[in-house]
């Protein structure tokens, strides 16, 4: 497929920028290649990739530029669009049979006119003319409800996180540098419950057992096998370089440097 004309461009309300997706959004790979990281698996998606992020999913993206770009199309299923389309088009949902954050999406003949249809109303700043978003985003999800009439279970899922393993969730996601409100959502308790239950299974609160379990992780890749801290910091979870050398020098009695 003919790309070149085709810049990264993005349909709908912005993507937020924490590692919690809040909505559904339709990838398509133009330029580079990134690796997403849902806590448990790796996710490798490469130039003329198409996929699906899925919604209330802890997702980190490392994008690796190709020929010095990195360049996408994204398309934000957002609840409200999402209703809107259900009202105008009923379809018949059942349950979900997978529980996979990204789901990779064959290429077909729709698909692929889809993509070079945008050029037209591309306005070379990201942004697709306004007038027609809806329609184009409208568009899409048909196409992709027609090859996968399964996607209705996930898309059109408008219910809360149910309540699930406290203990093995935050076993593996606690590198994800969110909120304990977002812990708790994602876990499906109240903040209060989430507390409750996690002093219970870890006998530690939140805040400390996480600072805690970031830390050991740390001090295991540097020491054995020689990462370098300004390199792990920010994929466990601390915010900045300092505030991660302060903490692990209080909790280990020297600073994180290799060779000790």
């Amino acid at each position: 497929m003919n790309t070149t004309l085709l810049q990264s461009c993005h349909l709908g309300p912005g993507i937020s920028p924490e590692q919690v997706t809040p909505e559904h959004f339709f990838l398509y790979l133009l330029t580079g290649s990134m690796v997403v990281y849902n806590g448990d698996k790796h996710y490798e998606i490469n130039p003329g990739d198409y996929g699906l992020a899925r919604k209330n999913h802890l997702l980190r993206y490392t994008k690796h530029p190709g020929d010095g770009n990195f360049r996408t199309i994204v398309v934000a299923f957002d609840e409200p669009f999402l209703r809107r389309f259900l009202k105008k088009h009923p379809f018949q949902i059942g349950i979900a049979g997978n529980d996979d954050s990204i789901l990779f999406i064959r290429e077909n003949r729709l698909l692929s006119s889809f993509i070079q249809s945008l050029k037209p109303y591309y306005l070379g700043s990201s942004e697709i003319d306004e007038t027609f978003a809806e329609l184009k985003r409208e568009e899409l999800l048909l196409i992709l409800l027609k090859q996968d009439p399964g996607l209705a279970a996930i898309l059109f899922n408008f219910g809360a996180p149910q309540k699930i393993d406290l203990k093995a969730f935050m076993n593996r996601n606690f590198r994800f540098n969110v909120s304990l409100e977002r812990f708790a959502f994602l876990t499906g308790r109240s903040l209060s419950s989430f507390k409750r239950d996690f002093q219970q299974l870890f006998n530690d609160t939140p805040g400390h057992w996480l600072t805690k379990k970031r830390l050991e992780e740390a001090y295991f890749l540097i020491y054995k096998q020689s990462r370098k801290p300004k390199d792990i910091y920010m994929e466990l979870g601390f915010e900045d370089l300092s505030h991660f050398s302060f903490a692990f020098k209080k909790q280990f009695g020297h600073a994180p440097t290799a060779g000790l």
